[in-house]
């Protein structure tokens, strides 16, 4: 899955937070800041896996108000060993 997250997401700890849930889940890819205050996050694993990871992008962690959510499903290609914050 690919996703683009806007709202109070940066600056809040976003992308750390994802991480965690990321790894809690056993879901590999990345997140970015991009420079127009948006999230950007590639998401493999195992579909309930991603899911929960994109339940918890929908909110957040504290201080995070998401006002936008952009979901791109795209073809699994096992990339990934892990979850890495990009700068």
């Amino acid at each position: 899955m690919h996703l683009y997250i806007s709202g109070k997401v940066q600056g809040v700890y976003f992308r750390q937070g994802m991480k965690e849930a990321a790894e809690k889940n056993n879901v590999n890819g990345w997140a970015r800041n991009l420079s127009d205050k948006r999230v950007e996050a590639v998401l493999e694993g195992e579909e309930s896996n991603v899911e929960a990871v994109i339940d918890w992008s929908r909110i957040g962690p504290p201080g995070s108000v998401v006002e936008y959510f952009q979901i791109m499903k795209e073809e699994y290609k096992g990339e990934f060993s892990n979850f890495d914050i990009l700068y």
